[in-house]
């Protein structure tokens, strides 16, 4: 579930902007940047973006740029849900984490320690393989997606699929090519802390992730939605270029991606969760600084657990994890370390302009007040 980009504008968006701020906006909110930030996002080539903009003058802002739907001509609002992908990871570290304050699981406890006997190959060890390597893509362990199976992903789009397959599959890979870090993006990774998670509570992942997180913060539009195909309305639809065509691909049974990208999510969810982890009310100072960590991962400024850091300046650190799924969806997201003011975007495309939405966000950044 990595995010995909691509620097060719396939599309031109031709649909209005939608520049009024929510009823949450303040007589002081000054809207002049994130109308600015919105004109550049018109720019950069995909279908549809729903924007969430935080604040402290203007509370949470919503919005966009596009359509949400090319066949019926829908104009973002804002609101719409998402396939956020492998920002799911940071939701599944913070449920293995809070494990962790509890006293289940160590970070330094091995694989083999939850799952014996699992991972035991002529490449791969689970008895040399820690939780903090999982959650940090420092384990050694290979992408399952680089299988032969995933080459046709299409084909499998209404496929029932266990996560613990795609461990095995992983299994069968030669070792990734590592970072000297010992880095290498691996979804395997959080597949198997998904399954951990089950080992040492006794319940799904998703189970976890939908009682200490989406209940506890009370988020109506976040849903883990197992084999269903469909994203609850209002919808973002994604589109996908198949033979210089954008195609629709908005249903698809995500159960592969299970704890490294399965989760349907808001602007405004997603927003409320990152604020929450940020501020402390998800992980106790010691966890969240586990978090924290970071290694050179060659993609960002530094990977922690579950969390990526940002530098739009060389004086302001940023913190949010990206995600993408086959099915089009594009997720991004940045938050100032105090977790007051963010830039959420929900993407209906995987073909746009990166470094031009890298641009807005930073520029938006620096100029939120």
């Amino acid at each position: 579930m990595r995010l995909k980009t691509s620097a060719a504008l396939a599309l031109a968006v031709t649909a209005s902007l939608l520049v009024a701020p929510s009823a949450s906006a303040t007589p002081r909110c000054d809207t002049a940047p994130i109308q600015t930030a919105l004109k550049a996002l018109k720019r950069v080539g995909a279908t549809g973006i729903a924007v969430t903009v935080k604040s402290p003058r203007c509370g949470v802002w919503q919005g966009g740029v596009g359509v949400a739907d090319r066949r019926t001509g829908r104009a973002v609002a804002g609101d719409e849900h998402s396939r956020i992908g492998s920002d799911t990871k940071t939701w599944t570290a913070v449920v293995v984490l809070q494990l962790v304050g509890e006293g289940r699981i160590k970070l330094s406890d091995t694989v083999d320690h939850y799952l014996p006997g699992l991972i035991r190959t002529q490449r791969y060890d689970g008895r040399e393989i820690t939780i903090r390597q999982l959650l940090q893509h420092t384990s050694g362990l290979p992408d399952y997606l680089e299988a032969d199976f995933w080459q046709d992903e299409d084909a499998h789009r209404w496929d029932h699929i266990e996560p613990l397959w795609t461990v095995k599959q992983a299994l069968t890979l030669p070792p990734p090519d590592r970072n000297p870090a010992g880095f290498a993006y691996s979804n395997t990774n959080y597949n198997l802390a998904g399954l951990i998670v089950t080992k040492v509570t006794g319940r799904p992942i998703a189970t976890e992730i939908e009682q200490r997180i989406i209940k506890r913060l009370g988020l109506r539009d976040t849903s883990w939605p197992g084999d269903r195909p469909t994203i609850p309305r209002p919808e973002l639809r994604s589109y996908v270029e198949r033979n210089g065509k954008l195609v629709d691909r908005t249903e698809w049974n995500t159960s592969e991606a299970d704890a490294s990208g399965a989760l349907i999510s808001t602007g405004a969810d997603a927003t409320t969760f990152w604020t929450a982890l940020l501020t402390g009310k998800l992980l106790a100072p010691a966890q969240l600084a586990e978090m924290k960590r970071t290694v050179p991962d060659g993609l960002s400024d530094g990977y922690g657990l579950g969390i990526e850091r940002y530098r739009f300046t060389p004086d302001v650190t940023n913190w949010g994890h990206s995600g993408s799924m086959s099915s089009g969806h594009v997720f991004r997201n940045a938050f100032t370390e105090d977790g007051q003011r963010s830039v959420t975007l929900l993407l209906g495309t995987d073909t746009f302009d990166s470094g031009k939405v890298d641009a807005a966000m930073g520029q938006l950044m620096r100029d939120l007040r």
